[in-house]
């Protein structure tokens, strides 16, 4: 069964902040390192993933994504920090 994920990405700790979604998270996260994404990303130096979820279906992770870009940069802070909360990159832990 193929997965979805929503993803989080940033700078630093309490930096810019992008919410993407993806069906293969380790390429995605690589693309964004590698900076050859661009746009919004390459432009803010966001590499580092700081969260991410794991959704069944193109649409709930669509439907999730959508949601938590309308949030305001508090919540998205607080949904970091629950498992985050040293903000530290995950992309080794997606990468095995």
């Amino acid at each position: 069964m193929r997965q979805f994920y929503v993803y989080i990405l940033t700078n630093r700790q309490y930096g810019t902040l992008y919410v993407g979604m993806t069906g293969n998270l380790a390429r995605r996260i690589w693309e964004h390192k590698s900076k050859s994404v661009l746009g919004f990303t390459k432009t803010y130096g966001l590499d580092r993933l700081v969260y991410f979820e794991v959704s069944d279906t193109a649409q709930s992770a669509a439907q999730r994504e959508r949601q938590i870009k309308r949030w305001n940069r508090a919540w998205k802070i607080q949904l970091i920090e629950k498992t985050n909360p040293e903000w530290i990159d995950l992309y080794d832990e997606v990468n095995r």
